[in-house]
């Protein structure tokens, strides 16, 4: 996204953006309606389950990363799309989905922030913090303090990349805009894998299995995507790679450097987890019920509702 971006130093762009058409706008509001319409039919769903040892916390955080991962899947098919159609020229064909997909989903970062606070608050919960009395205030904080970088990043995405995508590309670079949905292919894994955790599976072959799956799609998808973006601008313009950091203007490598580095961090946070847990081992027996069991007495009957 940030390599379309270098021809547009040069137009004469309003500061204000124009006004949404009309099929922009129902775009933004089917988005706007199907994420959390579709969070609470999994709550729902997942509550009327037979589930032994389950509370509203664990139908909440299931949920939340059912959700996750159905916008992954629905956003990396669109970026295999897009991508797919525009390869033949990067900087100049185009493909409906490009916008469309940005409108319906740019809602789904707003909604995720909350649905991030919801499922922190009902995880102090479950591990005893706030039960005689709840402190909203104390909840914030703490949850901005553990997922300051992810509201930053949420943020950002529906503040800065969705205005970009919609008004400052000049109906250019789609191909760029799909390849950023790519990013969404290590998602499922890395929501997968918290859930293992999260239930005490973290020693069983399917962890293993998925947290390989999830190093490799996070590399490929999230750290190698940049060089790759390079790579293909510098083909499209017959520039060899290290030549194109150079050709760009500074902003468009300020702005990759700026969307490169919170992946690096999470990649590199998720090694350090892969090398913290292949060197503990079986330290403990695995919880198979979830979090209910390691309840204190006055959690069992349950947190209030959001």
């Amino acid at each position: 996204l940030s390599l379309s971006l270098s021809p547009l130093l040069s137009s004469s762009l309003s500061l204000c953006p124009p006004s949404l058409p009309a099929d922009m706008l129902t775009e933004l509001a089917v988005g706007s309606l199907f994420f959390p319409t579709l969070f609470a039919l999994c709550k729902r769903g997942l509550s009327r389950l037979p589930l032994p040892g389950w509370g509203e916390a664990d139908t909440i955080i299931v949920a939340s990363r059912v959700v996750s991962t159905v916008q992954a899947v629905m956003a990396s098919t669109a970026g295999l799309i897009i991508v797919r159609s525009c390869r033949n020229n990067i900087l100049e064909s185009r493909h409906w989905l490009a916008n469309t997909y940005v409108m319906f989903a740019v809602p789904y970062f707003a909604y995720d922030i909350y649905a991030m606070y919801l499922c922190h608050w009902h995880k102090r919960r479950v591990k005893g913090h706030d039960l005689a009395q709840p402190d909203t205030l104390a909840t914030f904080r703490s949850y901005l303090r553990k997922d300051m970088l992810m509201i930053i990043h949420h943020s950002v995405m529906f503040a800065v990349c969705f205005p970009v995508s919609v008004f400052l590309r000049d109906d250019r670079g789609d191909f760029f805009v799909g390849a950023l949905f790519l990013a969404e292919v290590s998602t499922p894994f890395v929501c997968l894998g918290k859930l293992l955790v999260m239930y005490g599976q973290q020693h069983t072959l399917l962890h293993k299995f998925n947290g390989a799956l999830m190093l490799l799609s996070f590399f490929m998808c999230r750290v190698a995507l940049f060089p790759c973006l390079y790579w293909a601008y510098g083909q499209h313009a017959g520039l060899p790679l290290h030549r194109v950091p150079l050709q760009l203007p500074a902003h468009v490598n300020v702005c990759a450097l700026l969307l490169a580095a919170p992946q690096l961090y999470w990649f590199t946070l998720i090694c350090r987890g892969a090398l913290r847990l292949f060197r503990k081992g079986r330290s403990r027996p695995p919880h198979a019920n979830g979090w209910a069991h390691a309840r204190p007495p006055k959690e069992q009957g349950g947190a209030p509702s959001e």
